[in-house]
């Protein structure tokens, strides 16, 4: 499996990540420990979880995630694994996280006391790459930077990354780092796939200049491209399923951007390219996103091995020019589809 360096880091990780945010809830630990075998004996060295995880987030749950992977991680030999976590973002705004009694913010009396958690659930000393699971853009951004570099300054933390982050953001981020003398980001985490292209906009030019490697997470976009939710399925445990017959306000909206009747038609196309490649949906989803110019690792996710086989097969994997040229298509003929009214990028 090929490996790539994360922006202007030391560290080098597979250019495939195992995502854990199903690891204590959809996967017990018995088979979280059989998927990261798998992903490990394949090549992926690079494990990505959140003190947040599993998905969705509880008070009774959150942590769990976390402490099934340190006690994975004790299987292994430490430095050959590339650990990646994150701290909540802030509990003021659209959500109100089930961690710390949802007192959540970004400065540095959170960040201390949020990294030492995890240090203890991970059952390590120091965390590879830490990242921020979302912004608070009310805050001074060199408040956030300079807690995270005394982390870095203290052998906790190697490098530090962003998550759900806006182009303004992470440059405003940069800017405070440079002008401050602090730690840079050096990765950024969003969600990035065939129907949510969004990142090739302006994100992907300051990965570009700024030199930050983008993670990309649900390359399946929530499994949508899998065509499990074609022919109005509405497959028993998938989580859009779930949100939208029993969801929150905020979870119908985000259940009805990937299940829409755009992204609906958009998999259809993205299917039958598949199809025509010889190939899963998910090895032709993960080989398109990690063929991109700015991302270092695409994070794929799994509740079996089986799921697991898929993605691993576009390791390795170059998808040809015109292979890339039709699922580009897609795009012309459903423009913005991860929105409804296919207006807007948001």
């Amino acid at each position: 499996m090929e490996n790539r360096r994360l922006g202007k880091s030391g560290l080098v990780v597979s250019e495939i990540c195992m995502g854990t945010m199903t690891f204590g809830a959809q996967a017990d630990e018995a088979t979280a420990f059989q998927i990261m075998d798998m992903g490990y004996e394949a090549g992926i060295n690079f494990f990505d979880a959140a003190e947040m995880y599993p998905v969705p987030p509880t008070v009774e749950t959150f942590g769990i995630t976390e402490e099934i992977v340190g006690r994975w991680l004790k299987t292994k030999p430490r430095e050959t694994v590339i650990l990646a976590t994150k701290i909540t973002g802030p509990g003021h705004g659209w959500f109100v996280p089930p961690v710390r009694h949802g007192m959540t913010t970004l400065d540095r009396h959170q960040i201390v006391r949020a990294v030492e958690a995890s240090l203890r659930r991970l059952q390590t000393d120091y965390i590879d790459l830490y990242q921020t699971h979302w912004p608070d853009h009310g805050m001074r951004h060199e408040e956030t930077m300079a807690a995270l570099t005394e982390l870095v300054q203290a052998g906790k933390v190697r490098v530090l990354g962003c998550s759900n982050e806006t182009s303004w953001g992470l440059m405003k981020s940069l800017w405070a780092s440079d002008l401050h003398g602090l730690a840079r980001y050096d990765t950024v985490q969003n969600n990035f796939s065939i129907l949510n292209r969004r990142c090739e906009n302006e994100l992907a030019q300051v990965c570009r200049q700024e030199q930050v490697s983008l993670l990309p997470y649900s390359p399946l976009a929530g499994g949508v491209l899998t065509g499990k939710y074609n022919g109005g399925a509405t497959p028993d445990g998938a989580r859009f399923t779930a949100y939208l017959a029993t969801g929150n306000d905020r979870q119908k909206k985000m259940a009805r951007r990937f299940v829409n009747e755009r992204t609906l038609a958009a998999t259809e196309c993205f299917l039958e390219i598949a199809n025509e490649a010889g190939m899963a949906p998910a090895t032709l989803a993960t080989a398109w996103s990690k063929q991109q110019d700015f991302v270092a690792s695409t994070i794929v996710g799994a509740t079996t091995t089986g799921q697991l086989k898929d993605s691993l097969a576009a390791a390795d994997l170059t998808l040809d020019s015109s292979v890339m040229e039709k699922l580009d298509r897609i795009e012309a003929l459903y423009p913005n589809s991860f929105h409804e009214d296919g207006l807007r990028r948001l």
